[in-house]
């Protein structure tokens, strides 16, 4: 019988996933909402809010129509995002719970599940923004 041995101490555990996490989140809850607040100023300077939403409350797509392009790019950075916050999440859990990186992956679940709010705050605000741009003398 031998003496006793302190044993080896674990191996570090890479933070990899949990950089992952904050990399996605990053992109979906901070650069998302800023390319699609872009596209609403620019939306906004060219169509008026009164145009897209009628008297009665309904939304009149067609007057949407000059700005279709800028309209579909905002659609394609919103489900990319959607996608990187759902990624997020997911790898931000997993990075909690076997502790890879869990700093990190704390912070990619908050901002995965605070992205969404963002991004539909800064499209509606600078919506609103481009349409006081573009329309200062006509109301």
């Amino acid at each position: 019988m031998g003496a006793y041995q302190v044993p080896s101490a674990a191996p570090a555990s890479s933070k990899r996933t949990g950089a992952f996490a904050l990399i996605a989140s990053l992109l979906a809850a901070v650069v998302a909402p800023i390319i699609a607040g872009i596209l609403a100023v620019r939306i906004g300077t060219q169509v008026l809010i009164t145009d897209v939403v009628s008297i009665s409350g309904e939304i009149v797509y067609a007057a949407l129509s000059p700005v279709r392009t800028e309209v579909l790019w905002v659609e394609i950075v919103f489900w990319v995002a959607t996608i990187l916050g759902i990624l997020a999440l997911v790898l931000g859990i997993v990075a909690i719970a076997r502790r890879r990186g869990r700093g990190m992956g704390i912070a990619a679940v908050v901002l995965a599940v605070v992205g969404p709010g963002g991004f539909f705050l800064a499209v509606s605000l600078l919506y609103g923004l481009g349409n006081g741009i573009g329309f200062a003398g006509s109301f």
